[in-house]
């Protein structure tokens, strides 16, 4: 009676004082046996479980934490078991306790988080789920780690009471993987609980859109807090990002309509976000325009996305010599940032403050499945189109990312990749604003030598990159100047083997290779310091099914299909304007055909092993393109090279190679093939040197203008 009086008055401080709320699904204790595994954020965490469970589990601890006097009086509130990891003993005794039917909870990181995200995960715990085949049900803590019972370290924020939410997730099982030792069984076992903890933190995300979120992160780390720095060197804090996208979105939400897309051609700088995030909460959709596409691509662009109106900045259109490019466009309504103070009278003023401090009276609220912003396709294979991305696409993506990935508030980003490109927007913009980080916003990759100095200087810790601009950073840096840097992450195309190397031997670091598509917002899979496999773009992220299906003619991998909660919801064209063309393929709708052929380990790990597009059909036989490429690599590794085909009236197709090195020869080629076991039909019969290959303004390698070129030699 006692301990039950406790309990109630216990649960009744809780839930004033922490604002406690529990969700998800209450059903997935109903079954015969139940595993159920937690995140631990604080030393809270098995009171609040214990209180707000809807059933009494059996709490598995460690022998140290029941002989604390503290702790010891507070477990007098629960049932548990006290064990000893190190004893042979232990692990039959949480197997027998299972087995009995009684709930049991684990915590499988064995520790309280130090970073805020997941840590080392034991195989134990799911050994033991896979061995008596319970029911895994995973709940997530949500707020605990900003509590002063939390173990985090450093720039944290803290309060004294925050709000905290317990997700329940749907129960699962682990089976016993087939394998031929008890170590591989236990460690597959351990993947795959690794897997149920990264969904867990994925779906138990809150559903909201881009400014509510931008808002969310503000309360949660503080007002006053510096989010943003650029070439400008003026830091920009939450507060005042928030309070300038509500000056955006006043002034940008007159004469335009609710759900009207707006164009965009900024670079990046803190007034470019604050645009982005102020067309969101106007209840407008960002059209972020390609700049280096010239007239015709912004053009064709405006078209495909029925833009109007056009924001830019004066200063930015005379140094990136722009203005005649832009003048063209006679049939475009243009704003200017410049512009944006003058024109904002006492009333703009008085609302601008009232939106900062009550946005949720003000704003329109909006739902998570509306548009967000409208990318463009980079257009290396064909027209570009544009892509509509809804609120939930860009937060679900974040959320995936930050599941896998353990970036902490105390992180500094690096983004010198353009807005306009889905890398640089999800992954090097949003992902750090809104998820308390710092961001440095750099206004173009192509900086060389100034990039590597930079980073230096501002102390960043994380750097986002394609593999074309990371060899050319690590070409001019000091071996001292990456010092700070915890990850490098590389997307958009192929890591050559020179690149990771180069990185590694010089710096000391690994690069977290990772793939996507602008149709997936963009992020889809990525090695991480926990799942890490050279030669791959790492593991699917959690949330997103997937199918490989095999391809007439291509005898290794299949074609790539996903679904997922991060997809767009459609295509623009240019020859229908304002028809979205939900994503669709030979699956049914909502699944997206990559384009790509992979290969898919025992552990999940995606091998890519060339797009379908970029196969030549020479004398009837199917050949990579990917291949005749790293061919090159092997035979020159320090130089960059480029294969395409033309038409070839006795074989189909030919191959031509470009390259930037003018002494690479047929029969280099045929060596580094030989030495590599590729096929003679991989050499390429044509080579040509090319002081520079063509480049798109994300770093890709341009293979429209390469495949011109071919054509006419």
């Amino acid at each position: 009676m006692l301990r039950n009086a406790v309990r109630l008055l216990l649960r009744w401080v809780c839930r004033w004082l922490f604002r406690v709320k529990v969700e998800g699904d209450l059903s997935a204790f109903n079954h015969p046996r139940v595993l159920i595994v937690a995140n631990h954020e604080s030393f809270l965490d098995g009171l609040l479980l214990g209180l707000f469970l809807p059933i009494k589990p059996v709490f598995v601890v460690h022998s140290w934490v029941a002989e604390n006097p503290v702790f010891r009086f507070l477990l007098r509130l629960v049932d548990y078991l006290a064990v000893n990891p190190m004893q042979p003993m232990a692990m039959k005794t949480i197997l027998r306790l299972v087995e009995s039917g009684r709930p049991v909870v684990i915590f499988p990181e064995g520790r309280i988080t130090l970073t805020g995200s997941l840590m080392k995960i034991y195989d134990g715990t799911a050994f033991i789920a896979a061995k008596t085949g319970a029911a895994v049900v995973a709940v997530r803590l949500d707020g605990p780690a900003r509590s002063y019972f939390s173990r985090l370290t450093g720039n944290y924020p803290r309060q004294l009471f925050p709000a905290i939410r317990i997700s329940i997730q749907p129960a699962t099982y682990i089976a016993m993987p087939t394998l031929p030792s008890a170590k591989m069984r236990r460690k597959q076992a351990g993947e795959m609980l690794r897997g149920v903890m990264q969904n867990m933190l994925f779906q138990s995300q809150p559903r909201q859109t881009l400014w509510q979120a931008l808002r969310e992160t503000m309360l949660i780390y503080g007002a006053s807090r510096k989010v943003i720095e650029d070439v400008r060197q003026r830091p920009v804090s939450y507060r005042m990002l928030f309070k300038l996208s509500m000056a955006m979105a006043r002034v940008l939400s007159k004469n335009t309509e609710p759900g009207e897309r707006v164009g965009v051609l900024m670079p990046n700088l803190a007034p470019t976000v604050a645009v982005f995030f102020g067309l969101s909460a106007a209840g407008r959709v960002a059209a972020m325009l390609n700049y280096t596409a010239g007239r015709e691509g912004i053009a064709s662009a405006c078209t495909a996305a029925s833009v109007r109106s056009i924001i830019t900045s004066r200063v930015f259109l005379e140094k990136a010599n722009l203005t005649e490019v832009v003048a063209g466009l006679t049939h475009i309504q243009w704003r200017y940032v410049e512009d944006i103070k003058a024109s904002l009278s006492l009333m703009d003023k008085l609302w601008i403050v009232a939106a900062t401090y009550f946005p949720q009276q003000l704003l329109a609220k909006g739902e998570p499945e509306e548009a967000a912003v409208v990318l463009f396709t980079s257009g290396s294979e064909g027209k570009p189109k544009g892509v509509v991305l809804s609120h939930r696409a860009l937060l679900s993506n974040i959320a995936q990312i930050r599941a896998v990935v353990d970036m902490q508030p105390t992180d500094k980003l690096f983004n010198a990749l353009p807005m306009f490109h889905s890398f640089g927007l999800t992954g090097g913009t949003l992902l750090p604003i809104l998820t308390g980080m710092s961001v440095f916003l750099y206004p173009t990759p192509l900086h060389y030598r100034i990039i590597p100095e930079v980073i230096y200087d501002k102390s960043c810790t994380i750097l986002f990159g394609t593999s074309t601009f990371l060899g050319n950073y690590a070409k001019f840096a000091h071996p001292y100047d990456f010092y700070r840097l915890r990850y490098v992450v590389a997307g958009a195309e192929k890591v050559s083997d020179a690149v990771r190397d180069v990185w590694f031997e010089k710096f000391g670091i690994r690069i977290l290779e990772g793939y996507g598509a602008t149709e997936t917002a963009p992020v889809l899979a990525v090695n991480t310091p926990m799942a890490y496999k050279k030669s791959t773009v790492g593991q699917l992220l959690p949330g997103i099914a997937s199918r490989i299906v095999p391809v007439p003619g291509i005898a290794q991998g299949g074609m790539l299909y996903v679904q997922g909660p991060n997809m767009m919801s459609g295509y623009l064209r240019v020859e229908r304007p304002d028809v979205l063309e939900p994503p669709q393929s030979d699956l049914g709708v909502g699944w997206y055909e990559t384009g790509d052929i992979v290969e898919r380990d025992d552990q999940g790990f995606i091998h890519i092993l060339g797009r379908v597009k970029r196969f030549a059909k020479v004398a009837g036989e199917m050949v990579s393109l990917e291949v005749v490429e790293s061919i090159a690599n092997t035979a020159s590794a320090t130089k960059l090279h480029a294969a395409t085909t033309q038409v070839d009236a006795q074989r189909g197709e030919a191959i031509v190679l470009f390259t930037t090195d003018a002494a690479l020869t047929r029969e280099l080629l045929q060596q580094a093939a030989k030495s590599a076991g590729q096929a003679e039909i991989s050499v390429p019969r044509k080579i040509k040197y090319v002081d520079a290959l063509p480049l798109l303004g994300t770093g890709k390698i341009d293979y429209v203008t390469l495949k011109q070129m071919g054509a006419t030699l």
